[in-house]
């Protein structure tokens, strides 16, 4: 009897030892999407917060920026959506650190997590370009928009088209010969580096490009079931630009239409076209002209979700058709100049010194006084006294030559 409860106890005690060791340790982690520390300026940015766990429970999340307060939406272009964190169209100011609170309320304790910080770094440099039509973030449904990546110089044939969230057969076969069909594309006939999509909820998300040049700006593209949206460029606008924003209803026929600035109402217009669009044009745009902007109809019973106008702050950030930055030009007469000015300040030094060393010399030769114990040492040329007695001794031996034979003549 003691024999089998002793068993019985070591097996109990063995039981426990095991539940112990395969405890669930929980972690949770940051993910940036589009992957990478380095993000660009004016493209979409998402923020991924996930717990690490095998079990279902609720967890509910906090976002922090920079220092631990919690970031409820820093500003209008940060989104927070539980597990997600936004931003709209990047800028200088959002580089930092970002992390995630995770907490799970249980009956009797509370799990809380918090994550290792994810550094983002805002690079200055234009990335390869992806290129967007129509180019704007909001879409209706079942309409038709293409995405093309950046023409690599090495070859147009080796960039990647990404997405997030991926589509099932994305993530479990991953990118082959025909890269559009895993996203939900396909290829298009005229331009085979292009992919064609119909807008459904699955081919919303965000979209970027991969390839041997690093990666292309992304964009998030939003696929609308409501009745309006509102069309904005997808991309930065220059300042100094003209831009166009189009209202466009799915159905019905709207002759008033409004359009807010930040939830402020800026304009109404009375005019309609056959295809249900509104626009409003914003001519010589400005650093003032950035912000959310929506459409809604007259009776306000249709709204368009908000969308966010970017505007570049100057030129010089923009790029020109091959590729190379305008400012470069800029540049290059800064450094012309510059090197002008040090060679006219070198030229002028030269010409001081040659001065300078001439003087010296003059005042070695014609200035420098000699002392009285010198003198003696000193062999001095001869002076005009002395040529003149050499002169009068000359003469005065002619004059003796010449009596000499006059008396010999004489006698």
């Amino acid at each position: 009897m003691n024999i089998f409860l002793i068993a019985s106890l070591l097996s109990w005690a063995a039981f426990v030892l095991q539940v112990a060791t395969t405890k669930e340790v929980l972690k949770v982690s940051v993910s940036v999407w589009p992957p990478g520390s380095n993000i660009y300026l004016g493209e979409c940015v998402l923020l991924q917060c996930a717990v690490e766990s095998n079990s279902s429970f609720v967890w509910s999340y906090r976002w922090f920026m920079y220092k631990p307060h919690t970031a409820q939406t820093p500003n209008p272009r940060h989104l927070v959506y539980g597990d997600s964190y936004s931003i709209t169209a990047v800028t200088r100011e959002d580089a930092g650190s970002y992390w995630c609170q995770a907490e799970r309320q249980g009956s009797n304790t509370s799990t809380v997590l918090l994550s290792q910080p994810a550094t983002l770094s805002v690079s200055e440099l234009p990335p390869p370009s992806l290129t967007l039509t129509p180019s704007t973030r909001q879409i209706f449904r079942e309409e038709r928009f293409t995405v093309q990546c950046p023409v690599s110089q090495i070859n147009s044939s080796s960039w990647m088209l990404k997405k997030y969230p991926q589509a099932h057969r994305a993530r479990t076969r991953g990118f082959h010969a025909n890269r559009c069909s895993p996203l939900g594309g396909v290829v298009s006939a005229d331009m085979p580096d292009t992919c064609v999509f119909t807008a459904v909820r699955g081919n919303g998300g965000l979209y970027w490009c991969e390839g041997p040049d690093g990666r292309s700006n992304a964009v998030n593209i939003t696929v609308s079931y409501g009745a309006v949206i509102l069309k904005t460029p997808a991309f930065p606008i220059s300042e100094g630009d003209n831009v166009v924003l189009y209202c466009q209803y799915w159905t019905g026929s709207n002759n008033t239409t409004a359009f807010f600035k930040n939830g402020a109402e800026i304009i109404t217009y009375s005019s309609f076209s056959a295809d249900r669009v509104t626009k409003m044009i914003i001519e010589n745009v400005t650093q003032a002209d950035e912000g959310f902007y929506k459409c809604a109809s007259e009776d306000k019973k249709m709204e368009s979700p908000e969308s966010w106008l970017s505007i570049r702050r100057d030129r010089g950030n923009s790029t020109s058709s091959d590729g190379t930055a305008e400012s470069t030009q800029g540049s290059w007469i800064w450094i012309i100049v510059s090197c002008g000015i040090v060679l006219l300040c070198l030229t002028l030094l030269a010409v001081w010194l040659v001065c300078q060393y001439r003087y010296q010399m003059f005042c070695t030769r014609s200035c420098w006084p000699v002392s009285k114990e010198d003198l003696s040492a000193v062999e001095l040329p001869a002076t005009k006294q002395d040529v003149t007695e050499v002169q009068w001794d000359l003469s005065w031996m002619e004059m003796s030559n010449l009596l000499d034979k006059k008396s010999y003549h004489g006698t």
